[in-house]
């Protein structure tokens, strides 16, 4: 999708680049195949559940702490045409992965 074209053409320019993934096979599968095209060593797999609150604040967290500096974030997770749940954190969860998630990510991120 379109998360995995950028982090290959960031990877390509030899950017650090993390893929922020809910799945770590599928995140694994995408990390070897954009090192393998790139032959860059520094494609790092992290996971985030955008839909979880506590999974966005543990990922930024991680993030603050190993990384020296952010310099580009690209939030493009996002579901669509769920039958309605509600995440055990009380939010609808369209609403919690394409807005909630990001938003607090994003202003984690900034500090």
């Amino acid at each position: 999708g379109i998360g995995k074209c950028v982090a290959l053409e960031l990877a390509r320019r030899n950017a650090r680049t993390i893929l922020a993934c809910r799945s770590r096979e599928r995140g694994q599968e995408a990390v070897q195949e954009i090192r393998e095209a790139t032959g860059n060593p520094a494609v790092l797999l992290r996971l985030l559940d955008t839909s979880s609150l506590a999974s966005v604040r543990a990922f930024a967290q991680a993030v603050l702490r190993e990384e020296k500096r952010l310099d580009l974030l690209v939030n493009n997770a996002g579901v669509t045409g769920l039958p309605f749940s509600i995440t055990p954190e009380g939010l609808e969860l369209t609403f919690a992965t394409n807005y909630l998630g990001p938003f607090l990510l994003t202003n984690l991120l900034l500090g």
